[in-house]
């Protein structure tokens, strides 16, 4: 075999090897999708908690199961999350302090609403009643989103499950689809590359000859 054709085919089995590792890479990730789907349909299958105040529920406890809570929202101190579109439409979550009877408080994120620039934002215009009962999903909010901070509330936000109001602003958020996501294709074209690139080559080296 001539040199050319020794270096052809290390080049082929080096990209075919780094195809195999980014194939092998996309399945692991397939695993631990399926696991974080399983663990959260699990959490969400557990009778709903209801919010008591006083710290009674840690976050961990709560944390992506369904909670109920009763109290008067406190739209004068209401924040907002900046930067969420919907439907590829700019706007801003709603973000709402709930007074609990006992004098606890948790944020209730009511859903999303319009906003040109996606910062700015009449709050008046998307009040809903103040005394509720709320349904949703504890979930702990991610750093640097906005004005969103649970310090000195309950230590998760409430993403509601209840109905749109009436208007039909704000939008409530769906839940995350829990399926396998594209991991399963892009390995299985990893994995093809691997082999195009393996088999390409020989046929290369072969007509060279």
């Amino acid at each position: 075999m001539r040199l050319r054709d020794l270096g052809l085919a290390a080049i082929a089995v080096v990209v075919a090897g780094l195809c195999v590792w980014a194939g092998f890479w996309q399945l692991d990730r397939l695993h631990q999708r399926r696991a974080r789907n399983a663990a959260w349909a699990a959490r969400l299958a557990l009778p709903p908690l209801e919010l008591r105040g006083g710290g009674a529920i840690p976050a961990d406890s709560a944390r992506q199961r369904r909670v109920v809570a009763h109290g008067v929202y406190d739209f004068a101190a209401e924040r907002t999350w900046v930067g969420r579109s919907f439907q590829g439409t700019p706007g801003v979550a709603l973000i709402t302090p709930l007074r609990l009877a006992d004098g606890a408080a948790v944020l209730v994120d009511r859903g999303w609403a319009p906003s040109p620039d996606a910062f700015h934002i009449d709050h008046t215009l998307y009040r809903e009643p103040d005394t509720v009962t709320v349904t949703g999903i504890a979930l702990i909010p991610p750093r640097g989103r906005g004005d969103v901070s649970v310090a000195g509330f309950l230590p998760f936000v409430i993403q509601l499950e209840t109905p749109d109001p009436a208007a039909g602003l704000p939008r409530r958020w769906p839940l995350p689809a829990l399926d396998n996501g594209p991991h399963l294709s892009y390995a299985i074209q990893w994995f093809s590359f691997a082999l195009i690139g393996l088999v390409g080559t020989a046929v290369l080296i072969r007509k060279g000859r």
